[in-house]
């Protein structure tokens, strides 16, 4: 039998107040972990339905929130963390689950504030996301009202109070530790790992960062199990997946399916395939920083094991198309352009590096650039890549270059033998 509320939900409608959200089930996670299950149990659950963090990473999230010291001797207070900073061009999944039901993200948080015992929370939200923040605030307050925040919530002797953050609108700050060091009031650059923020974050004690969408799985683990979540997914990878495509499709848009959907299906079902008189010419998988597949790879996976094998990553899931009038050498600049903009600054490679690439591609747009300019961005690839810079910044810019370099190296060339952009 459809529930009453049912007909209410969907895109553009108000959340669910508590007491609509109690209504479809909400919080009885809360109630069934706080009322007879451990904080180790919690823990193991969510570690065997195999949840990996839905932020970019890929992790897993049990085994992520096992690092966290347990015993009698364990530092307090500890911190979790929802990364709410959502600012990965092409990205916009959490803006849709923040605005959509704040008591998901809200349950989600106490029960990962349980399984590691953590007395604070903060929601690290993104500055322009104002309608998120106002219906955060609506619906922390209710939690706080109905015992599900505060001192000994229903009993059970766990505590736990909660914060919203509004960040000043950094992409450094996706960065867990560029995070840390923003609430913190400090400049958001990176640390140094090891200490990990399991052991020594905010504050230096013991701190969880999560994304939004791998919290607001938990409840429904709790609530329904392991084989449950795994069933869920075409692939290895259990679950579902927040997908999202932009750009010069019929039907752009988000949607929840099974973790392990293909390319294909999500360009050509859901997002209505591409728009008249144009073709796909490659897509970013997840996000800006990830490399470019292109229609030799319609039929892969979109989970973490294939999009990785085929070349690129997953990261947030949100697909940017790019079609066959749009110049590529143009797309990438735009990239970079971004990316040289929201470096912190902290090391060199990223500092200079990132803003000479994005002149050598602003030349070969302009026409002006030499084949020596080629030869200096394949150098960059490598030069800025894991390993030599301090965080993951400058590494995911260069990937959707590298990749450009590689499928779409004859349109960077024409740019040369031509002096102009042969997209005008």
């Amino acid at each position: 039998m459809e529930h009453p509320l049912t007909q209410y939900i969907h895109p553009g409608c108000p959340p669910f107040d508590i007491r609509e959200y109690e209504m479809t089930g909400g919080y009885a996670a809360v109630r069934k972990a706080l009322g007879s299950m451990t904080p180790k149990e919690v823990q193991t659950l969510v570690k065997d339905s195999g949840l990996k963090g839905r932020g970019g990473a890929g992790f897993s999230t049990g085994i992520k929130w096992g690092v966290v010291p347990m015993d009698e001797h364990a530092p307090h207070p500890k911190y979790l963390i929802a990364n709410a900073d959502e600012m990965e061009p092409g990205t916009f999944k959490d803006r849709l689950l923040l605005e959509g039901n704040p008591h998901q993200l809200i349950e989600g948080m106490i029960l990962a504030a349980y399984a590691i015992q953590a007395g604070v929370s903060f929601i690290f939200l993104r500055w322009a996301y104002k309608k998120a923040a106002q219906l955060l605030r609506r619906s922390i307050h209710e939690a706080y009202v109905a015992g599900f925040l505060g001192k000994n919530i229903l009993g059970s002797g766990f505590s736990l109070e909660m914060y919203l953050h509004t960040g000043v609108g950094r992409y450094m700050c996706g960065e867990e530790t560029a995070l840390l060091n923003a609430l913190e009031g400090k400049r958001a650059t990176p640390r140094a790992k090891p200490p990990y923020p399991q052991i020594s974050g905010l504050y230096g004690k013991p701190t969880i960062v999560n994304n939004v969408e791998t919290l607001c799985n938990i409840p429904h683990i709790v609530n329904n199990g392991v084989e449950w979540f795994k069933g869920l997914s075409y692939s290895e990878d259990s679950g579902t997946k927040l997908y999202g495509v932009s750009g010069k499709v019929n039907n752009p848009g988000c949607w929840e399916l099974p973790m392990g959907v293909t390319i294909r299906e999500l360009i050509e079902e859901y997002a209505g395939g591409m728009k008249n008189g144009y073709q796909l010419k490659g897509v970013l998988p997840g996000g800006a920083s990830t490399d470019f597949l292109t229609a030799e790879h319609l039929d892969i996976k979109m989970d973490f094991t294939d999009v990785q094998k085929a070349g690129s990553r997953l990261g947030t899931g949100t697909m940017v198309v790019m079609d066959d009038a749009t110049c590529p050498v143009g797309f990438v600049h735009n990239l970079q352009h971004f990316f040289a903009q929201e470096s912190c600054g902290w090391c060199t490679p990223c500092r200079e590096g990132l803003p000479w690439v994005e002149k050598m591609l602003l030349s070969l747009e302009q026409g002006t650039g030499t084949a020596e300019d080629m030869e200096l961005l394949e150098m960059h690839t490598h030069m800025l890549g894991p390993g030599n810079t301090f965080c993951a910044l400058a590494p995911g810019a260069m990937e959707p270059l590298q990749s450009a370099l590689k499928y779409f190296k004859d349109d960077f060339e024409k740019h040369i033998s031509l002096h102009k952009c042969p997209y005008e």
